[in-house]
């Protein structure tokens, strides 16, 4: 009998690509992970891991294993949903993930709250970006995750995947305070062509939706500038080198030199939450999303959640595609 933490193990290493993040998914050390799977290569009798350069692959026979481990770890999932379900208490682990400036803008508050309501639920968290979130949630890797997408750049939600709508977040252009727009009260599209721009990395939904917006506008912006945190982004900003467009959520107050200006229309990212169809039973499901809800600034009525239909999860190159993208959507 395989133990299924050493399986737990090995199918974070095929998800995550390396031993140092799957350790710091499952919040071990990378040696404990080592060891859980050269245990798991003794118990089995088969060789998993290979040296390729400088870090380890894992083997054909390791690729397989991982993926029968990923049905067992879905079967033990659904146990627990159904224990947890019959005993209507909020316990057991949830893995939440957010996007960057709803990890700093919205978690901390929610978190707070249900560690304060429900003292036996352990919270674990990670900031990421909306692709790779999806593929996550989808995965069983992250229980729950506050992702972000666009009307024109929109976030495709996996099999077996539930969605609901948390909000919208309204975003502004900002400028160095000298700039010869600062002066105007509100600005177009159309006004901010020709700016040299700051954005997200490729690979981020940020990054996309920047581009798409303003090639709809009839441009082919000049991106030189390049920063992961919104901060990095107001520093250039300041110091005159160019514009860039940031959401509200999680913005910290603007430094002197710096101002943000509305723009007509007005854009907004669509802030959504994910989670698998089959947890939906889960009480901490139910909890979190109450908190969520609850902690969102613009409160509404919620919405009824969207659950694509579960079958198979996207192809395996599709999945490594998105999960290699580098940076995190802000």
């Amino acid at each position: 009998m395989m133990d299924l933490g050493r399986l737990r193990a090995l199918h974070a290493v095929a998800v995550h690509g390396s031993v140092g993040r799957a350790a710091a998914a499952l919040g071990y050390t990378p040696s404990a992970i080592s060891q859980q799977i050269s245990k798991l290569e003794r118990e089995t009798r088969t060789p998993l891991l290979e040296k390729r350069g400088r870090g380890v692959v894992l083997t054909d026979a390791a690729q397989e294993l991982a993926q029968t481990a990923q049905a067992v770890l879905a079967l033990v999932e659904q146990a627990e949903v159904g224990l947890e379900a019959r005993r209507g208490e909020v316990t057991g682990r949830l893995f939440l993930a957010a996007f960057a400036t709803a990890a700093r803008g919205l978690l901390p508050t929610v978190l707070a709250d249900l560690s304060a309501e429900h003292p036996e639920l352990e919270l674990r968290v990670l900031e990421s970006d909306p692709y790779l979130m999806a593929e996550l949630v989808a995965r069983g890797e992250i229980d729950l995750a506050v992702v972000q997408d666009w009307p024109n750049t929109p976030l495709a939600t996996p099999e077996g995947v539930c969605r609901r709508r948390l909000g919208e977040d309204p975003v502004d252009v900002v400028l160095p305070a000298d700039h010869p727009l600062a002066a105007r009260e509100v600005l177009t599209v159309e006004e901010l062509k020709g700016q040299r721009w700051v954005n997200t990395p490729p690979g981020t939904i940020c990054h996309d939706w920047l581009l798409q917006t303003l090639r709809e506008a009839g441009e082919d912006p000049d991106t030189r500038f390049q920063a992961t945190e919104f901060d990095t982004q107001i520093a250039l900003i300041r110091a005159g080198l160019c514009i860039g467009l940031v959401p509200r959520l999680g913005r910290a107050p603007l430094p002197a030199g710096v101002v943000a200006r509305p723009i007509v229309p007005e854009p907004v990212r669509r802030v959504s939450v994910l989670w698998r169809e089959h947890a939906t039973r889960r009480p901490a499901i139910a909890a979190a999303l109450a908190a969520l809800h609850r902690h969102w600034p613009q409160r509404s009525a919620a919405p009824e959640p969207e659950c694509s239909p579960a079958s198979a999860t996207a192809p395996a190159a599709a999945r490594e595609a998105k999960h290699h993208r580098s940076g995190s959507g802000r």
